[in-house]
C-alpha cells in the first residue's frame, strides 16, 4: 500500500450554444467524476484544442468553463448538431482532419428528427 494511486480523471469536451443544455451536461458528466470543459461555439471548441486562432469576428466575451482550471487530454468530444457559425458536423470534419485529434470520439446530439442529417 506504499504506492500512491494515480487517479485517472475522464475529460469531456461539451460544445452547445445553450447554456442550460451545457450546465445539463456538465451536471450528469460530473455525477460520474468525469472532468468536463464546456464552451459555447465550434469556433470556441477549435480554439481550446489548439486549432484556431481568435476569430476575427468573434467578440472579446468567452464562455469556456475548465473544470479545475487545468490543463488535460480531452477524451470525449459531445456536440450539439445546430449552432450558429459551426455546425457539430462541421467541427467532427475539422477535428477528424487533424493528425493529433482525429482518434478523439465525438458523439454528435440533436433534438431534431432528421433522417438526413441521422444518416450523414
Amino acid at each position: 500500500m506504499g504506492m500512491a494511486a494515480v487517479e485517472f480523471q475522464f475529460h469531456v469536451l461539451a460544445v452547445d450554444d445553450s447554456v442550460i443544455d451545457r450546465k445539463l451536461i456538465e451536471r450528469l458528466l460530473k455525477t460520474s467524476a468525469c472532468q468536463v470543459t464546456t464552451v459555447d461555439s465550434g469556433s470556441k471548441a477549435l480554439e481550446f484544442l489548439g486549432l484556431q486562432e481568435n476569430d476575427k469576428n468573434q467578440t472579446n466575451q468567452t464562455c469556456v468553463s475548465l473544470d479545475n482550471h487545468q490543463e488535460a487530454e480531452i477524451n470525449l468530444i459531445i456536440t450539439d448538431y445546430c449552432m450558429p457559425g459551426m455546425t457539430g458536423y462541421d467541427l467532427l470534419k475539422k477535428l477528424k482532419e487533424s493528425a493529433s485529434l482525429r482518434n478523439i470520439p465525438v458523439v454528435i446530439m440533436s433534438s431534431e428528427n432528421v433522417p438526413s442529417r441521422i444518416s450523414r
